[in-house]
């Protein structure tokens, strides 16, 4: 899980001594099926991993709030708890901003204003941000998690959950879905998580870790204008939306057109944004599909649509790049791989990989071979355990 006493020195060197502080952990995940279904109201399953944030915290004497992270070489950013900034400040803790607002704001409606303090807040962790694992959701949740424990409000599971998601979406300005912070959240170690992202229901579908690897390979891409790609991918599925539902009554979000409607309008639509509602409509059915791979204990079944998956990025959403196909291609010529796709939102970042267990450095010499081929450079290859969810350790 990483190295907590080195987080708890770089604590005391970042903030001095004056008391230990308490340091929790909220994983990173992964999203094996369901690729940009979570805010088209669709499927989707992802895993948290055994990779994420830590966060060291202690209280203040004041009403301050001081953050710093061990990736931004301890640079601190300062705020008063009573006045805090209405508008981004465009950096990385725009992110534990939005959720300290959330989190303040949550404590007048429980009834426990005075309970929030001020804090020195040290954030750090494995989890390398911009790959696509999630590290967004991970600082959000975890940042909810430490502050509801400091401020000692006992809000629900599920309120911590929507705080990080609240914070993301109307702080930040991510036009996210709902499925990292739930999959932080709700994270079962051994389990993928079952949502449906139109109703927020749940379920979770074993994994059998004794026959199965999951493996991240990072593309070294990183997605510095991911964001802005991204919400143009919500405002395009969003419009496709607008011309298929007068077609089909009843219909609530882009997972509820079923396929004939598509098929039927395809042609008088935009062709780019046929071509993203084209992957929603047959994204829904690869993932069902995926489930029931799952669920009789195909591996390879389920792997299959991970690859078919992958192409629908590359092609009709067209949100992958060439080091990430170079490395689903390579996957898909190694017999102990079952399954590989891009994960996250894409414009980089890694593939996630479904491996035979005790084929682990077969594949992955595999990749590294071909890439480094093709591009001059070795991509990293990890393997994850799971994870229970977003905790204090220590």
């Amino acid at each position: 899980m990483g190295d907590l006493s080195g987080h708890r020195e770089a604590f005391a060197r970042t903030f001095g001594t004056g008391g230990a502080p308490r340091v929790f952990f909220s994983p990173g995940r992964i999203n094996l099926m369901g690729a940009h279904l979570d805010y088209n109201g669709g499927p989707v399953m992802p895993t948290a991993i055994d990779r994420g944030t830590f966060l060291a915290v202690r209280t203040r004497a004041d009403r301050r709030v001081v953050m710093a992270s061990t990736l931004d070489d301890g640079a601190r950013i300062e705020f008063e708890l009573d006045r805090l900034p209405e508008t981004r400040t465009g950096r990385w803790a725009d992110y534990p901003l939005g959720v300290l607002r959330e989190m303040h704001a949550l404590a007048r409606t429980l009834g426990r204003e005075r309970n929030p303090r001020g804090a020195d807040v040290l954030f750090g962790g494995n989890l390398p941000v911009g790959a696509g694992l999630s590290s967004s959701a991970s600082i959000c949740v975890g940042t909810a998690h430490a502050l509801d424990a400091l401020w000692e409000l006992a809000a629900p599971r599920m309120e911590l959950v929507d705080v990080a998601l609240r914070a993301e979406r109307g702080f930040v300005g991510v036009r996210c879905g709902i499925m990292d912070p739930y999959a932080v959240g709700l994270a079962r170690t051994g389990h993928l998580l079952w949502l449906d992202c139109k109703d927020r229901s749940h379920a979770y579908l074993p994994l059998d870790t004794g026959a199965i690897t999951i493996a991240v390979a990072d593309s070294l891409v990183r997605r510095e204008l991911a964001q802005g790609a991204f919400n143009e991918r919500v405002s395009q599925c969003a419009r496709a939306f607008a011309l298929l539902s007068p077609h089909q009554p009843g219909a609530e979000c882009l997972r509820d057109i079923r396929l004939e409607t598509f098929t039927s309008r395809a042609a008088s639509m935009p062709p780019e944004i046929a071509r993203r509602a084209n992957h929603v409509v047959h994204e829904v059915a690869r993932t069902f599909a995926a489930r029931d791979a799952l669920t009789r204990g195909d591996p390879r079944g389920f792997g299959a649509e991970m690859f078919r998956t992958h192409e629908s990025l590359r092609d009709l959403f067209e949100v992958s790049v060439p080091e990430l196909d170079r490395l689903v291609a390579s996957a898909a010529e190694s017999p102990g791989c079952f399954g590989a796709r891009l994960t996250g939102a894409g414009f980089g970042g890694c593939a996630v990989l479904l491996i035979e267990k005790g084929r682990e450095a077969e594949v992955s010499a595999r990749l590294v071979d071909d890439f480094a081929r093709e591009f001059g450079r070795a991509p990293r290859v990890d393997f994850f355990g799971g994870d229970a969810g977003p905790r204090e350790i220590a």
